[in-house]
């Protein structure tokens, strides 16, 4: 039984032996040849996101902050300092459409200058509503990067928008009060100011051969002859044959009576600067079909529009149309601020220029008015304030701070300012519906005004016929009348594209060599202005029925 007991034992040893040694070779063998993995069920991998390359600020309420290059001389600043010797009609919104984080409307990138100001003062409620903007300065690290659009003819950027995204996005109040040109209007806000959710300044031009709407060579008693460019050198008028087609709505065919009866028992009245009167002048020639129209009515002393003693030409013009009762004027005010001589005794004074007050012709009439058009823009540089003797104001006061000593700031500030004080008086005048019109662009090229600039193209839609961005390429503009009920006139993007339209070296008032890129030729864009003003009244009116 030993013998039998100990040969069992030994062999049960041995058996133990061989699977340790086999289970061995088997592990071994399983990870020198991967493919024996096969066998094993397939297995959940866990990958980590990837992180977006592109960048999303979200600011407010859904707004996007976009980098934009535009066409022609409208188009980014990318220097740190305006070129403020430059006496020229320089429009600095120009210089400040573009979003460079962590830069100023200015173009200066230190934050607002601590000065001691009084809590109820505006400077104070800039610098406490600043601080929001400088601490993202600090704390943001995403630079936004200024993507080139394509070149069209003359060299001029056709202005392709890149919207940059990012997954995490950042939330930054921008104040209601006042905002720096940087940021741009996002899709949700247009429905604020298009009374129908119709974005009229999204489309394309299209020829329309029964375009002009009158004739440039009649309307003589409303269009000034420095604006006919029928009247001057110039021998190609295709620029008149454009129509403005928006993206999916429909606009109502402009006539002058359509007008009138929708203007019934209303005034009509544009503030602001040039551009602004050849805005008012293209309504005219508009409603009357470039006709004399001996019926309609000066009533400019009903409003105080007479010429001073001495002065070239009236501060405004106001007709009366006794068919319907409507009231068409214009009132020169190209910074749209109050204007108060400094000694008045003196002849050569200077003039307080309050950035914080509305122009006194507002406070007078406001009442009377049912239809408002506000812009700025051409006036905002160091050339015209020095040549008008403006000095800034602000509380009353010479203006002390720093921050608004530069010029693009001190131009939103004050474009804020007005907008916040229509939006006051909306209240107050429940049949006022108040417009401000984004900036119309310049296209001068290789130069400015007084240093050989020109704009010599003739050919309509070279740089592009279709404008594709829903937000406002005017983002001061776009800006100021976000969440007011202020509504914007939105013209920039598709004025752009009509480089050829500008009066350019066909002045009849014009010295050799100098080209004017500012103004346009009349019928042209401006009428365009008009039929979209046009549409909004109309929304208007379905809404009101």
């Amino acid at each position: 039984m030993k013998g039998g007991f100990s040969s069992f034992r030994g062999k049960e040893f041995s058996l133990l032996l061989i699977v340790i040694l086999g289970t061995t070779i088997l592990i071994w063998a399983w990870d020198r040849a991967p493919f024996l993995t096969t066998l094993l069920p397939p297995e959940e991998q866990f990958q980590l996101p990837q992180e977006s390359s592109e960048l999303h600020f979200q600011v407010s309420d859904n707004v996007d902050v976009a980098d934009q290059n535009s066409a022609s001389n409208y188009s980014p600043r990318t220097r740190a300092r305006e070129k403020e010797s430059l006496p020229a009609m320089e429009d600095t919104e120009a210089k400040n459409i573009v979003l460079e984080v962590g830069r100023n409307g200015s173009g200066e990138s230190s934050p607002l200058s601590e000065t001691k100001e009084s809590a109820s003062s505006p400077v104070a409620e800039i610098k406490a509503k600043d601080n929001q903007v400088v601490e993202f300065r600090k704390n943001g690290s995403a630079e936004g990067s200024i993507v080139t659009g394509a070149k069209g003819k003359h060299g001029q950027d056709v202005g392709e928008k890149v919207l940059i995204q990012k997954e995490e996005t950042v939330d930054l109040a921008i104040p209601m009060g006042y905002a720096s040109a940087n940021s741009s209007l996002g899709e949700q806000d247009e429905k604020n100011f298009n009374n129908q959710g119709c974005n009229y300044a999204k489309g394309k031009w299209v020829v329309d051969d029964r375009r002009p709407l009158y004739s440039g060579l009649g309307c003589k008693r409303w269009l000034a002859q420095m604006w006919s460019c029928r009247l001057m050198q110039r021998t190609d008028f295709a620029y008149e044959k454009l129509q403005w087609q928006p993206n999916n709505c429909q606009m109502e065919e402009f006539e002058g009576a359509k007008f009138l009866k929708r203007m019934q028992d209303k005034t009509l009245a544009f503030v602001g600067d040039s551009l602004g009167r050849q805005q008012f002048q293209s309504l005219m020639c508009m409603i009357t079909g470039g006709e004399d129209a001996h019926d309609v009515i000066d009533v400019g002393q009903k409003y105080g529009l007479v010429k001073p003693r001495g002065g070239v030409r009236p501060n405004g013009w106001a007709y009366w149309f006794p068919s319907t009762n409507a009231t068409v004027l214009y009132y020169w005010s190209a910074c749209l601020c109050d204007l108060e001589p400094i000694d008045i005794k003196n002849p050569s004074t200077g003039y307080a220029m309050h950035l914080d007050r509305p122009p006194a012709f507002l406070r007078l009439y406001l009442q009377q008015i049912d239809v408002l058009v506000l812009n700025t823009g051409h006036h905002w540089n160091r050339g015209k304030l020095r040549a008008n003797r403006w000095v800034m104001h602000v509380g009353g006061m010479p203006n002390s701070n720093k921050r608004l000593a530069m010029i693009g700031d001190a131009k939103n500030f004050t474009i804020h300012s007005i907008v916040d004080w229509v939006n006051k008086q909306l209240p107050k005048h429940p049949h006022l519906t108040a417009f401000y019109r984004s900036i119309s662009p310049r296209h001068f090229v290789n130069g400015d005004w007084n240093t050989g600039g020109s704009c010599d193209n003739t050919t309509p839609l070279s740089v592009g016929k279709e404008v594709m961005q829903n937000e406002s390429s005017d983002y001061s503009a776009g800006n100021a009348v976000k969440g007011t009920g202020v509504k914007l006139l939105d013209i920039t993007a598709l004025s752009q594209l009509r480089d050829e339209g500008h009066i350019s070296r066909f002045s009849i008032t014009a010295s050799p060599g100098v080209h004017d890129c500012l103004h346009w030729c009349l019928p042209g864009v401006p009428d365009t202005w008009n039929e979209i003003l046009f549409a909004h009244i109309n929304d208007m009116s379905k809404v009101q029925d």
